[in-house]
């Protein structure tokens, strides 16, 4: 079985950091290498990470210069991932493995579009607390790894992902219905991050008693009447869950969502509240929760200078 040695990795945010990080730990800084377009690559060839203290200079190259990988991390906003698209394909040789860390239930689906659904496999990043801001990044827990096979035929290449995992010192679990797990992930988004990005809270706010919580169960519960209508086992169950990982984290922390409010910059309500409003309408249900959300971010969106 062919090891993986040679990772790209698009996006330079915090889950990207991340997992660079821990990659170049393990293996050095030849084994990772961030994917840029040249305006980019111009802008960030000499950035220097502080990382919980510790300096870091990365990798970077620019797309003109990629080579094929042995695994792609895409770990872009999701309003990026287009873009993403272009950047990555140098890097995406005849055993290139793919495995996306965007939030939502969508990307995996997209870059499959492009690149052959038989080399994306399900990937979910839960748990972790990192956030960045400028060329600092800090973080209390890195969370771990859901992944699995989305087709029969990918069990040498999720073989290949855990023992790459094993060997860097990545959290993960292995998930029979990766699906499952994605909408899992899917809830607590659609719940959590748009609470506190609405609220201007922090993961500890959305879970005190009182109002926001209340509507974020709302949003939530309309998640689950949603999921099951597309043949998910998600219920009661994995949205209890959601509330526990999130009790996890950093409790002033908060997700990326308000951090793109507070810049200014789009958020990914349309990933989320949008999602499931597009989803509910094609079965004919009723999302009201999740449709004042969707119009009070819009709302927050058209107020920026």
């Amino acid at each position: 079985m062919k090891k993986i040695r040679r990772t790209a990795i698009v996006g330079m945010g915090a889950l990207g950091l991340l997992y660079g990080e821990q990659i170049m730990d393990a293996f050095g800084y030849e084994a990772v290498s961030f994917l840029m377009d040249e305006e980019r690559f111009k802008r960030h060839k000499e950035d220097v990470y502080t990382i919980n203290g510790k300096v870091m200079h990365f990798n970077v190259t620019r797309v003109s210069k990629a080579e094929p990988a042995d695994l792609i991390i895409v770990a872009t906003k999701s309003t990026g991932l287009e873009s993403a698209l272009e950047v990555m394909a140098p890097a995406v040789g005849e055993d290139t493995i793919i495995i996306s860390v965007l939030n939502g239930i969508s990307s995996e689906g997209v870059i499959a579009e492009r690149f052959g659904e038989d080399r994306v496999l399900g990937c979910v990043a839960i748990g972790m607390d990192a956030m960045r801001e400028g060329s600092t990044m800090e973080y209390v827990s890195k969370g771990r790894l859901q992944i699995g096979i989305l087709k029969k035929g990918q069990e040498e290449m999720l073989e290949r992902v855990v023992t790459f995992f094993d060997e860097i010192g990545q959290a993960y679990e292995v998930k029979e219905d990766i699906m499952q797990a994605m909408w899992g992930k899917f809830l607590l988004n659609v719940g959590v991050n748009q609470s506190c990005m609405i609220y201007e809270t922090s993961y500890a706010g959305v879970l005190e008693e009182g109002e926001i919580r209340e509507n974020m169960l709302k949003v939530m519960q309309e998640v689950l009447v949603v999921g099951q209508a597309e043949g998910i086992a998600i219920g009661e169950a994995d949205l209890q869950r959601a509330l526990a990982v999130t009790a996890g984290l950093k409790p002033d922390g908060y997700p990326s969502m308000r951090q793109d409010a507070i810049a200014h910059r789009a958020t990914e309500v349309e990933l989320f509240a949008g999602t499931i409003m597009k989803i509910a309408a094609k079965h004919g249900i009723e999302v009201p929760a999740n449709t004042a959300y969707y119009q009070k971010i819009k709302e927050i969106e058209a107020k920026y200078s």
